[in-house]
């Protein structure tokens, strides 16, 4: 997969759209715009996300692997978001970092309840597993101020030059 800024927008390359649905619709229901090719997906996010309901599911449910990736960018959305995890328990270990970067989510059992915030904050905090830990990068690029997390390499393990990919797009990470 490619990734390429278009003044704003994004572009990726090298993708099967079909792979994405339940992602791609999630986008769409969020106020995004999107174009979808053979082995592309060009999106245009509006410039505040609109609230939506996740229930994660088996394939070709919307996966589990995407909901605090999701959960992250809903702290900012308008209204109130739901995230619903039917597939594993204790995949809201990044919520209370979350938290400390000013987002309002509460978890009771399966149901992450999220009420959109206008602006994170930048915390110092701990990733705790992979997905959860670039939740919080997400999340710090969004914040105002410097976010640090601790605890990166379980991020860097999975995702392969995240750090060099997001910068492509104009954000500012530093490995230390």
């Amino acid at each position: 997969m490619q990734l390429q800024e278009l003044g704003g927008k994004l572009k990726l390359t090298k993708v099967v759209p079909e792979h994405l649905t339940p992602i791609l619709h999630k986008l769409e229901e969020t106020g995004c715009i999107l174009e979808i090719g053979k082995d592309y997906i060009k999106l245009e996010a509006p410039k505040k996300l609109k609230n939506v309901e996740i229930k994660t599911m088996p394939y070709p449910g919307f996966p589990t692997d995407m909901q605090s990736v999701f959960a992250s960018i809903l702290t900012t959305a308008k209204g109130t978001s739901l995230v619903i995890e039917n597939i594993f328990e204790n995949r809201y270990k990044y919520v209370n970092e979350l938290r400390k970067m000013g987002a309002k989510v509460t978890v009771e059992g399966k149901i992450c309840v999220i009420k959109g915030t206008r602006k994170l904050f930048g915390a110092t905090v701990e990733a705790t597993d992979l997905r959860g830990g670039a939740s919080l990068i997400l999340a710090g690029l969004n914040a105002k101020g410097k976010t640090t997390v601790n605890n990166a390499k379980y991020v860097l393990r999975g995702y392969e030059n995240l750090d060099k990919k997001l910068n492509s797009l104009g954000a500012r990470i530093e490995l230390i």
